[in-house]
């Protein structure tokens, strides 16, 4: 169903919601986690984890704004489209400021990673070249990774591992096994916000040549696979509790009730507009299970 026409929101506004500051979340949880595991080791810096912090959420906005204009020009974004209104495709920003828009936020990205890789070395100088080229060819370039299915497991290595690993090392110097084990649930959870995002757009993607995971998979075996994601981030605390961790790793599953009401709401909605609660409630999801897993790894 084409989308009914609504007054266009003001500059200001336009660009807020070009930022789809929902979506900010998942590039700070991942510090928060990273950080907290650093403080359990006694090995916590502030000024690191501020530059992470900073760093990522640069990179988020640049792959926001990049997505917003790459996916109008591709025609993937078009008034067929199911999710919340897009900048570009809507016409209150030009695809021309929305590009320079998306290039000064990778810049930025790479100007605040300076000091990371001050202090982490060539590892992080690295790790920062491939997160701005993941958040420029995820739909831009010739061979873009969000239209060939690679989507999800860019978000699940960059939101997730090299996010909550990557913030664990410029901290401590060095990597540790309890950072990559922290990594997995976020990791998971991440990849659950975009499930739910190409589940809601399956239709119009495949439409537009846009083959997703979700397309790639059908909407049947995409809620399974948004379950068992969810089944996997909740399972790594369980583990860690049962393998000698304390009590208060346990503390993510007070989110369990939430995350079952998702897995049943995904279940049963169409693959629609109807999901765009669900999507948020996801990235809603994942940062309360953060918030409780830091907690958890100070306790």
């Amino acid at each position: 169903m084409t989308r009914p026409p609504t007054a266009p929101p003001s500059a200001a506004r336009a660009w807020a919601l070009a930022l789809r500051p929902a979506t900010l979340p998942a590039s700070l949880v991942p510090v928060a986690v990273g950080t907290a595991v650093a403080a359990a080791e006694g090995r916590a810096r502030a000024g690191p984890a501020i530059a992470a912090a900073l760093t990522a959420m640069a990179l988020q906005i640049g792959a926001n704004l990049a997505n917003d204009v790459q996916d109008y020009e591709r025609g993937a974004d078009t008034g067929e489209r199911r999710g919340p209104a897009r900048a570009t495709q809507s016409g209150w920003i030009t695809p021309r400021a929305m590009r320079r828009a998306a290039i000064a936020a990778f810049a930025a990205a790479g100007v605040l990673g300076l000091p990371l890789v001050w202090w982490g070395g060539w590892p992080i100088a690295v790790l920062g070249v491939l997160a701005i080229a993941a958040g420029w060819t995820y739909t831009g370039g010739p061979a873009p990774l969000g239209y060939r299915g690679l989507g999800d497991l860019m978000v699940f290595v960059f939101f997730g591992l090299v996010g909550v690993a990557g913030s664990h090392y410029v901290q401590a110097g060095e990597l540790s096994g309890l950072a990559l084990l922290a990594a997995l649930p976020v990791a998971c959870l991440a990849t659950a916000i975009l499930v739910v995002n190409n589940l809601r757009d399956l239709e119009t993607d495949r439409a537009a040549g846009k083959r997703t995971l979700a397309v790639r998979l059908g909407p049947r075996a995409t809620r399974r696979y948004y379950a068992a994601l969810l089944v996997a981030g909740f399972a790594v605390p369980l583990g860690l509790w049962a393998s000698g961790a304390g009590l208060a790793l346990l503390l993510p599953l007070l989110t369990a009730p939430a995350a079952w009401r998702l897995v049943r709401r995904v279940g049963d909605a169409a693959a629609d507009a109807a999901l765009n609660d669900s999507l948020v409630a996801t990235a809603r999801l994942e940062a309360g299970f953060g918030l409780l897993l830091a907690i958890g790894l100070l306790a």
